[in-house]
């Protein structure tokens, strides 16, 4: 009751006039930088931190929570729409949006994603107002041993399991594993696989990898594959803005299931909202294989709000650990946190005791934040859908010049356009060959956590790895993941007999035609 008390005086400040107007200005600038491909949320809060200089720290965090929220949504808006998602944590999203883009439901996508982040993130803001002190028990049982078995469970869930081809997959997982060791070895300080150039000493930015396999690569495989589609191939949006009764049944329950899998992972550190999303994908997609008519690769609406939910959900959670353990999940958390020693104040345990009227009225300021984005883009959602009548060459040119342009205010690096372009190029090659994607992507984000883990674990234990299989922790993320390797192989033996089954009874049925052909003819 204490924390409901508390929250009621957060809301009596965070309503005033002022303090609203800085939660629509940061909505209405975390979505529209996260609509460009290659910046993101947390690049709209590494923008705007020099701008909150002259602001009081409270009209400051408003601000920065509406770009956060806001921010998610918009790297969506732009997977949905093109194909091109702003940051990673959007990429499971764009998987059936972009699908229902293609099949004149732009529109409805965008609403789904509304709605999901809202339902995500709201439900979570919740549980950060009430369930603080267990996160402090929760996220401090996380040894290094625990660390690497997350890290396994989701390459191997996200390269076998989520993937249709297992080979392919892995050898995805490969290739943003080998990206990721690329630079100065944090232990031993020697530079690692850097041909002797001090432009890789720090390392591949995931931002240049993201835009360069998603946005570039797919720029280049249309205008290398698809110019005779020209003419034809521009989606034209339709239909209504918002969901029918039919669809709100269809997405509830991925967007429940999405929030369940997305609020543990915002208190763990394990590359923030990435691999819940993957996760919360894969599950919607094992599920859609038990039904008699599969809907995911055609635009599937639980393959969508899953993501988004889950997506905002480990957001949500996310600032609720930066706040209570002045742990940053992700790369925006970790910027906030830069944001909050520059006003000489110290997330954790003591922010609570030191500066209550800043966290609960920043705390408010989510419920807030989620309101307002909804209000904001359930109406707007056909605009944004209209994009999409830009005529290809054009649409393509700005996606083009927008990924440059991103990569090059994240560095100021020239160096980093042209490997913007050769990775860009290993993309289209991934997409021309059916290669996956995700799997790149979570190797690159948890390629150093499991490496780091992997060897602080090995170190405490002079040598001896069994420590890696000792734990509850650990072995229980083991156990499910045999589970849920078990299921997939069996979900894809029952899927080669039923289509061989499939196959027979066509061959059966033409053979019975031509029987029945023939004695017509006779």
């Amino acid at each position: 009751m204490e924390s409901l008390q508390l929250l009621m005086e957060g809301f009596a400040g965070a309503l005033t006039w002022q303090n609203l107007v800085w939660v629509l200005v940061g909505c209405l600038l975390g979505t529209a930088v996260g609509v460009m491909p290659g910046l993101g949320s947390s690049m709209a809060v590494a923008l705007l931190l020099p701008v909150t200089f002259s602001l009081e720290p409270t009209a400051a965090f408003i601000m920065f929570a509406g770009v956060y929220f806001g921010g998610l949504f918009g790297d969506s808006t732009m997977g949905i729409l093109m194909n091109t998602p702003g940051q990673a944590s959007a990429i499971a999203s764009t998987f059936e949006g972009h699908k229902m883009a293609l099949r004149g439901k732009a529109a409805q996508a965008l609403a789904t994603a509304a709605i999901g982040a809202f339902v995500g993130g709201f439900i979570a803001s919740i549980l950060v107002v009430f369930l603080a002190p267990a996160l402090a028990d929760f996220s401090s049982s996380f040894g290094p041993a625990e660390f690497f078995a997350l890290a396994v469970f989701a390459f191997v869930a996200t390269s076998s399991v989520v993937t249709d081809n297992a080979v392919k997959g892995l050898a995805a997982l490969f290739i943003g594993l080998g990206i990721a060791v690329i630079g100065i070895d944090g232990a031993s300080g020697a530079p690692r696989f850097t041909l002797d150039s001090p432009f890789l000493f720090d390392g591949v930015s995931l931002v240049t990898v993201t835009v360069a396999v998603l946005a570039l690569g797919e720029v280049i495989y249309v205008a290398c594959l698809e110019r005779h589609m020209q003419d034809k191939a521009i989606i034209k949006p339709k239909g209504r803005p918002w969901l029918s009764r039919a669809e709100f049944r269809e997405a509830m329950p991925a967007w429940l299931r999405g929030t369940a899998i997305g609020v543990p992972f915002g208190v763990v550190p394990a590359g923030g909202s990435e691999i819940p999303t993957f996760l919360a994908y894969g599950l919607e997609k094992r599920l859609d294989a038990r039904r008699a008519n599969p809907r995911f690769g055609t635009g599937a609406i639980r393959g969508l709000a899953a993501p988004e939910a889950a997506g905002n959900s480990t957001t949500g959670m996310a600032m609720g650990a930066l706040l209570a353990l002045g742990l940053p999940i992700s790369a925006t958390a970790a910027i906030m946190l830069a944001a909050f020693r520059q006003y000489g104040l110290q997330p954790g345990p003591l922010l609570f005791e030191r500066a209550p009227d800043l966290v609960w009225v920043l705390l408010a300021s989510f419920f807030i934040a989620m309101i307002v984005l909804l209000i904001l883009n359930l109406p707007f959602a056909m605009l944004w859908a209209k994009l999409l009548l830009i005529p290809r060459p054009y649409l393509y040119a700005g996606i083009t010049l927008f990924c440059a342009l991103g990569i090059y205010a994240t560095s100021g690096s020239i160096f980093d356009l042209f490997l913007l372009l050769g990775i860009g190029f290993v993309g289209f090659l991934m997409r021309a060959l059916d290669f996956p994607i995700a799997p790149l992507i979570i190797g690159m984000v948890l390629g150093p956590l499991a490496e780091t883990s992997l060897r602080d674990a090995a170190m405490s234990a002079n040598g001896d790895f069994s420590v890696l299989v000792q734990g509850p922790i650990a072995l229980g993320l083991y156990a499910v993941l045999v589970l849920v390797l078990g299921f997939a192989v069996r979900g894809r033996i029952v899927g080669r007999r039923r289509a061989a089954a499939e196959r027979a009874a066509g061959v059966e049925s033409g053979a019975e035609s031509g029987v029945e052909a023939g004695a017509e003819a006779r």
